[in-house]
């Protein structure tokens, strides 16, 4: 059995595994490379094998990082099937068309100012190229068994992260390969804690914060001192935002604050073109997170949910203090652009990052202190006040990482640290051998192994 790391080794983005066994090829994710200038170029190179040799992907959870791809993966050919949990397909349906519709405005922005390098930028996919993945989607109950094809099988089993994700157990060739996705954190604000497994052969471990630990600080609290400050100056808060989960998470926290009245009554706005529908995933699958519905309806009455751009300029515009969730997380894209284009000079403005940042990324400059960053060609003075508010990070921290594999109830033959840097990586491998002693490998992208 052929193991190669196409995507989510030695970096956090563009997750794609690829099994290979007796001439059947499964892709367990197919990520949408994020960051850096040289791993975006990646999103434009074909797969290393025919897309449409490839027969199924198993899909862990929504995130752009983990399905942004299957757009690409099916207009060069592929025409398997796509298994994942049904909140999973809810949420990967909102963030290919969302990247979509954000790829298409960029491409036109680009050539209406013409800062594109190229003489005519191109959307990497369209709309309609995303929606055309829709039907090879098949949606699986979480500890059931899924036939693939003769003697391989596939579990699906929460690990918190976001709703609908899951972590993946293979069995093929007699073997169980599980793969963790992205492990969620054992005391997640709407989340259960990640469900442990107990049998491994070969564990493929994501190792984002391999290194570190989340700080033992009071999110809620932070947040509330945050807002309070950006009022007191008649300034604006900006928090830029995942919509699925994270954003729900920080509506949580302001709810809560709201009904506890240590925040004031000013403007909270949620503004991202899938938030509505995002926020109708956790209507629709409350066994899937700690909310009642009721709780989604008085939580949901609190905010105004922006979708068309005219709201988005009115409360640009609207000088007054407000608080403002928008995409994307990591400020790739999306409406938190043109906030942060009007408001990253005021220094009345607070950035609230609450959520990890790629390597490259503008979210990881800003953390970085940048004095400057770019938006559509422009440069823009950075005046504003950034912060990091890390208790609000949906993924498990190396400890979680830890207790996550520590029900194992035999020594796996190896344990392949992916979705990481290489750093934290490496501080995971050295705590794993230590604590368990396993034998840990961290694959880079393009290498394969044999099982």
């Amino acid at each position: 059995m052929r193991v190669q790391f196409i995507g989510g080794a030695g970096t956090v983005t563009g997750s794609k595994t690829l099994i290979e066994s007796d001439g059947l090829r499964i892709l367990i994710d197919c990520g949408l490379f994020q960051g850096v200038k040289m791993l975006r170029e990646l999103n434009w190179e074909p797969l290393p094998i025919l897309a449409s040799t490839i027969d199924i992907v198993l899909l862990t959870h929504g995130h752009l990082d983990h399905c942004g791809w299957l757009p690409r993966l099916v207009n060069e050919g592929f025409n398997g099937k796509i298994y994942c949990s049904g909140p999973t397909f809810s949420v990967a349906k909102l963030i290919m068309v969302d990247s979509a519709k954000i790829q298409e405005e960029e491409a036109e922005k680009a050539n209406e100012k013409n800062y594109s390098k190229h003489e005519q930028a191109e959307p990497l996919y369209t709309v309609e190229q995303a929606e055309k993945v829709f039907p090879l989607f098949r949606t699986v109950k979480p500890f059931a068994s899924v036939v693939l094809a003769e003697d391989v099988t596939a579990i699906f089993t929460p690990v918190g992260h976001i709703i609908g994700a899951c972590s993946i157990t293979l069995k093929i060739e007699g073997k169980s390969l599980v793969f963790s996705g992205d492990v969620g954190r054992d005391n997640d604000l709407l989340l259960d804690p990640p469900v442990k497994p107990k049998h491994a052969d070969y564990v493929f471990l994501e190792s984002t914060y391999g290194d570190r630990l989340h700080p033992d600080t009071d999110a809620k609290l932070e947040l509330e001192q945050y807002v309070n400050s950006a009022f007191e100056k008649r300034g604006t808060i900006i928090i830029p935002s995942f919509a699925v989960e994270r954003a729900q998470g920080v509506m949580y926290l302001l709810w809560q604050l709201k009904k506890e009245k240590k925040i004031p009554d000013i403007p909270y706005i949620v503004d991202s073109p899938m938030g509505a529908s995002a926020f109708q995933v956790f209507f629709n699958n409350t066994d899937w997170h700690k909310l009642s519905l009721a709780d989604c309806q008085a939580m949901s009455k609190m905010f105004s949910i922006h979708s068309d751009y005219q709201e988005t300029l009115d409360a640009i515009y609207d000088k007054g203090p407000k608080v403002v969730v928008a995409a994307s997380g990591m400020i790739t894209g999306g409406r938190v652009l043109s906030y942060l284009e009007y408001y990253i000079g005021l220094p009345e403005t607070v950035v609230a990052i609450v959520g990890y940042q790629a390597e490259g990324t503008r979210g990881r400059k800003l953390l970085e202190g940048a004095k400057s960053i770019k938006i559509y060609g422009n440069y823009y003075t950075v005046r504003a006040k950034v912060v990091e508010i890390q208790g609000m990070s949906a993924h498990g921290d190396q400890k979680d990482l830890l207790n996550w594999i520590s029900e194992l109830e035999s020594k796996p033959k190896k344990v392949f640290l992916v979705h990481g840097e290489n750093g934290p990586a490496d501080e995971l491998r050295f705590k794993i051998r230590e604590d368990y002693g396993y034998d840990c490998t961290i694959p880079q992208r393009g290498q394969e192994y044999y099982i």
